[in-house]
């Protein structure tokens, strides 16, 4: 399910959190079955038992991954900022682009080294409850950027240059 676009409307950026967003996800799962493994090895002396049980951990969480990780898009056009979240149930959060005061982004040590980090954009008459956040996008800075060149028709690849700027998703493979 794609983003209806107006009429002049021109995606500038699309993507999705970064595969390394969600590395720590999977560390988790892989320990949760290590320890699985160490308990169910206690418990029951034959090894398939074993085997099958961390199988099931390590799919389970590879899965559960994947589908957190492409069932979260985020989209900018020259006009407006989406988040589009969940398979079966749907969560979809969108604000236009001229509304948009600030663009911040914030990255910690690890989200530093992994080369991820999370777009935090401050709109008029915003709640503190309702933050409209990229999370662990790749190349942070590039987000902040795309916006700025789609809110400042000045810059020499603003919305209003004679070429259309390019839809890229910089969410990683």
């Amino acid at each position: 399910m794609g983003l209806n676009l107006s009429p002049g409307e021109q995606v500038i950026f699309k993507g999705h959190p970064s595969w390394r967003a969600i590395l720590g996800f999977y560390l988790k799962g892989i320990l949760i079955a290590a320890l699985a493994a160490i308990v169910a090895r206690l418990l029951d002396r034959g090894g398939g038992t074993v085997f099958l049980i961390v199988l099931a951990i390590v799919v389970i969480t590879v899965l559960a991954g994947f589908v957190k990780r492409v069932a979260t898009t985020y989209t900018i056009t020259n006009r407006r900022l989406n988040i589009k979240r969940g398979v079966v149930s749907r969560e979809v959060q969108e604000t236009r682009l001229e509304r948009v005061q600030n663009v911040n982004y914030r990255q910690s040590v690890y989200q530093r080294v992994m080369r991820i980090g999370d777009v935090d954009f401050d709109t008029a008459a915003m709640d503190d409850g309702n933050d409209f956040v990229f999370t662990g996008v790749a190349n942070p800075a590039e987000v902040v950027h795309r916006v700025d060149q789609a809110t400042n028709p000045t810059s020499p690849t603003g919305s209003s240059s004679s070429s259309p700027p390019r839809a890229q998703g910089l969410g990683g493979p």
